[in-house]
């Protein structure tokens, strides 16, 4: 498979469970998986995660990636601090396919003790089979990316 097909998933300790479903989901619709874990429930530090997905997509070894902590918001946050990096914390299907379409958006974020299983899948899903529309979109992309010259 190519990287165009390779999306990578990382997690904190609170979001193990939550992760491996989106990995067994993401697999069935003929994702290559790159899952880099955790995989005990011994506390660990999200910005380590974060990054280390981030960097997965930023070098273009994946095409997308999806991390998940207990918010989702500590390790949105430190994802974004890579260049190339446009990751959002979605909670439903409308915002994913938003942050797709308009913020050409690479990386998803979920918080495990906010969204349950069943519509983080959903969500999931949504991101995944979205496209950027470009067009005005694309000038705005272009302005977020220039921030970080």
């Amino acid at each position: 498979m190519t990287a165009n097909t390779r999306i990578v998933l990382s997690s904190d300790h609170a979001a193990i469970e939550l992760r491996q479903a989106i990995a067994t989901h993401v697999a069935s619709l003929g994702w290559e998986v790159v899952d880099i874990g955790p995989t005990t429930p011994e506390s660990t530090h999200y910005p380590l995660h974060g990054e280390a997905a981030a960097r997965h997509v930023a070098s273009g070894d994946c095409r997308f990636g999806i991390i998940v902590c207990g918010t989702g918001q500590g390790i949105m946050m430190a994802a974004n601090k890579v260049k190339g990096i446009r990751c959002g914390v979605c909670t439903d299907e409308f915002s994913a396919r938003m942050i797709r379409q308009h913020n050409n958006a690479n990386m998803l974020s979920l918080g495990a003790r906010v969204i349950g299983e069943g519509l983080a899948l959903s969500v999931v899903e949504a991101f995944l089979t979205a496209e950027f529309e470009g067009g005005r979109h694309g000038t705005r992309v272009d302005m977020i990316d220039a921030l970080e010259q």
